[in-house]
């Protein structure tokens, strides 16, 4: 008897916690505050999961209100704290072409950015540092021009200075990876593509610090191919610039047949 009544009383506790009114109450019977409330509540708590899920039933029912738009830019940062980069990308993309005028589309163009400047990088990245310079530079690229967008759009916005000193580290990066790859066509024997990305490094990338580097590799280049005049003028400027850089003798031990 007593063990049939314990059994009773669990049946009775647990029961009661499992109709609970919490548990029971949909979110498709929430007010649209509550909805917004929770899934607020559950990004704040890092829930990422809950947060999606409460943000798509929210932005998908009640698109074009306040608590919509709010809800989808929301989603497009709990897309980017899980390292979802494409629905990331595509949620901030389609913020900003619903609602352009919106209050906060600046920082819609400013998460793209952000997603863009960490994709490519990894928990083993803080282990073990990689040199982003040799990489597939898309990501990096493709950051410079969504935070370049976002200072031509709004160059007032909060999110302006930071978006300028990232910019300064893309732009370095992007020389840097020009660089490689200019080394590397002059190490292989094309000297004309050598000497194409070394060119682009000094008029596109000029207040970055591979311009002596892009220098030394149009001197070189040139100076192979038996273009002396465009040889020397490298050379010129290398050494008006850039007096102490190692280059200038190297270039100038270059003895050909």
């Amino acid at each position: 008897m007593k063990k049939i009544i314990s059994i009773l009383l669990c049946l009775v506790i647990s029961g009661c916690a499992f109709f609970n009114k919490d548990d029971t109450d949909s979110a498709s019977t929430w007010t649209i505050e509550r909805l917004y409330s929770e899934a607020k509540k559950a990004m704040q708590g890092s829930n990422y999961t809950r947060a999606v899920e409460l943000y798509e039933f929210l932005e998908t029912r009640y698109p074009f209100g306040v608590y919509g738009q709010q809800a989808l830019l929301d989603l497009a940062y709990v897309y980017y704290k899980i390292d979802n980069h494409e629905s990331a990308l595509s949620t901030a993309d389609r913020f900003i072409r619903l609602y352009p005028q919106n209050l906060y589309v600046d920082y819609a163009y400013y998460l793209q950015g952000l997603v863009n400047f960490n994709r490519n990088r990894g928990a083993t990245d803080r282990i073990f540092p990689t040199d982003y310079s040799e990489r597939d530079i898309t990501s990096a690229s493709s950051a410079f021009q969504n935070f370049s967008e976002l200072l031509e759009r709004f160059p007032n916005s909060i999110y302006a200075e930071d978006a300028s000193r990232r910019m300064v580290y893309l732009r370095n990066l992007l020389a840097e990876y020009e660089i490689h790859v200019a080394q590397y066509y002059l190490r292989r024997g094309s000297y004309i593509a050598a000497v194409n990305r070394a060119r682009y490094v000094v008029e596109n990338y000029a207040r970055t610090p591979f311009v002596p580097d892009a220098l030394v590799v149009m001197a070189k280049a040139y100076r192979v191919l038996e273009l002396n005049d465009l040889s020397n003028d490298a050379l010129r400027v290398l050494e008006l610039n850039y007096p102490g850089h190692p280059g200038i003798r190297e270039v100038r031990s270059i003895v050909l047949n």
